[in-house]
């Protein structure tokens, strides 16, 4: 049974080095031995004969050595040259080329292979005999003509050096890097080349940077470990900051420790765990990546190598992160849009209650709707107020408070209990509410304007109304509908203090339907408001002979709540 996974950072660490010695040490047991002294030098030959004198080219000067001996003409550059097709690389031997003045301007390729560095590139040995800048016209743009001059000039040698080459060929433009390795030997320059990157491991590049992706491989025997640059691009590390197990161990947030532990031991053990999403700290920015092990596994069953292939989530665990607070954050909005509502439809039912039997019993009927403009709204600054005074006339007032939600509703619920509180006032008429009203709230410096038609009618069937910015109402008698006069229109309530407010009257018949309603009804963009109160009495003309919720139910269909942009209240009165 394996022991426990720690899960802190340190005791993974012990854990690590603990299985990494005892791999080393099951791997000792079996490995061979290399002895690190020189081995002793030959003794002389017995015969008297001279001992083999080195070649210039490396061999030793022997019977049957192809080279012959110095004094037969040895060409040790013929050795050379002999030599290059062993070579897995582009290779080639190039003589320099001198001006008047003793200065290198070309190069001729005296031998070369037969490896094409690129397949729309020559092999060297097609191109022997030619000079550099005739078989590779872009070697001086690209700087590979400086750069092999420097060789021979200063007789430091090349190692990888790019050299971004680009040329013309069959018509088309062609490009790639390719890494010299150079060096001078008697006046001529050795060079070889090969591209900065295959085919294939280009696109491993370009596969691991779209696919936020990399590998690591760590020998557990030698300590060695092989990061690919896309790892290196996700943990941001250098070309000499590759990662060792145990670094890692201390990027791994805490709350991950035992998970990476756990992936870790398993994979000691010689299984394939399934990958784990595990977090590290990478210069202070959490990232969550996918890990996925896998063991190498020696013929002893030993796991002498660790592959770890890692894959960034964290853009979409970021995105998943930002939709689940967004879904939060709706849900709230939602549940106080709901709380708000149910509020607003109890302060609706409060303080827009139906109109009492009392009305009726006077030879009245009332009938009386709010329309929000938004569906989902219960209730805004719009209000009605409709009922008997202890003196027998009826208090018929509808009015509209700026604004929209419970703040309007507070506002609207303030001004409709006042109004109820100053009509109990003995002798009082519309002017004087209207007037008081309009003190009340200008001495309010929170309190916003608003609009409002506030009248009595009298036993005697009389309508005195006050109007304060609102629009007029409408009388339909017969089958005419008509604005009632509002000359004596004052401004809106809250605008000025000191206002005195007029009134009109007007005498009511038996039949006639008096329609009152807030600016909701009327008021649309690009319409002047005098031809929507026009259209209104149209509507209403059609109304005749029916009854006052008929009356009203002929208008709500008339107008669909898409004509609605902004709350609407209407009521209607109709004389018996």
């Amino acid at each position: 049974m394996s022991p426990a996974v720690p899960d802190d950072p340190e005791g993974l660490k012990l854990l690590i080095a603990r299985e990494v010695a005892a791999l080393r040490a099951a791997a000792g047991r079996s490995a061979g031995v290399r002895h690190e002294d020189p081995a002793p030098a030959a003794p002389p030959p017995a015969t008297g004969e001279p001992a083999p004198q080195a070649c210039p080219c490396g061999g030793s000067q022997e019977r049957g050595h192809s080279c012959g001996d110095a004094a037969e003409g040895h060409d040790p550059w013929g050795c050379v040259c002999a030599t290059l097709p062993a070579i897995p690389v582009s290779a080639a031997l190039l003589a320099p080329v001198e001006d008047d003045n003793g200065r290198t301007v070309d190069f001729v390729v005296r031998a070369g292979n037969h490896v094409r560095s690129a397949e729309w590139l020559d092999a060297p040995d097609r191109q022997v005999g030619q000079r550099l800048l005739a078989a590779r016209p872009g070697a001086e743009a690209g700087g590979l003509l400086a750069a092999l001059t420097g060789v021979l000039r200063t007789g430091r040698a090349l190692k990888g050096h790019p050299v971004d080459y680009t040329e013309w060929r069959t018509g088309r433009l062609h490009r790639t890097t390719l890494l010299y390795d150079a060096a001078s030997c008697d006046g001529q320059v050795l060079a070889t080349w090969r591209p900065a990157h295959a085919h294939t491991e280009l696109m491993s590049l370009e596969a691991q940077y779209i696919a936020s992706m990399g590998w690591a491989h760590f020998d557990l025997l030698s300590g060695a470990c092989t990061w690919s640059d896309g790892l290196g691009a996700i943990f941001r590390t250098g070309p000499e900051g590759r990662m060792t197990l145990t670094d890692l161990c201390d990027a791994v947030l805490v709350e991950d420790v035992g998970r990476f532990g756990r992936l870790l031991r398993e994979l000691f053990d010689g299984e394939e765990p399934p990958g784990t999403d595990i977090r590290f700290s990478i210069h202070g920015d959490v990232r969550t990546l996918h890990v996925v092990g896998r063991p190498v596994i020696d013929t002893h069953g030993l796991p002498w190598a660790l592959y770890l292939i890692a894959r960034d989530l964290t853009p979409q665990v970021r995105s998943r992160q930002r939709l689940a607070a967004s879904r939060r954050q709706t849900e709230r909005l939602r549940e106080e849009a709901a709380a708000e509502r149910r509020v607003a439809a109890a302060l609706r039912e409060a303080l827009l209650p139906t109109h009492s039997s009392e009305i009726a019993e006077l030879g009245y009927a009332v009938a009386a709707a709010y329309l929000p403009a938004e569906p989902d709204a219960a209730v805004g600054g719009d209000w009605y107020k409709c009922r008997v005074l202890p003196d027998g006339r009826i208090l018929l007032a509808v009015g509209d408070a700026c604004g929209h939600g419970l703040g309007t509703v507070a506002r609207m619920a303030q001004q409709r209990h006042a109004l109820a509180g100053l009509a109990h006032a003995p002798g009082t008429d519309a002017g004087d509410l209207t007037t008081w009203l309009n003190e009340l709230i200008c001495a309010d410096p929170s309190a916003e304007t608003a609009t409002a038609v506030i009248g009595h009618i009298d036993t005697g069937r009389r309508l005195t109304w006050a109007c304060a910015g609102h629009p007029p109402p409408l009388l339909l008698r017969g089958q005419d509908a008509t604005t009632l006069d509002s000359a004596h229109r004052g401004p809106l309530l809250g605008l000025l203090p000191g206002e005195r407010y007029a009134t009109a009257t007007v005498d009511l018949h038996p039949g006639d339907v008096l329609l009152l309603y807030t600016d909701g009804l009327v008021e649309r963009r690009h319409e002047d408001l005098g031809d929507s109160i026009a259209a209104l009495r149209r509507r209403l003309a059609t109304c005749s002979g029916l009854g006052a919720r008929r009356v009203l139910d002929t208008l709500m269909e008339l107008y669909g709540r898409e004509d609605f942009a902004d709350d609407t209240c209407l009521v209607v009165i109709e004389v018996r």
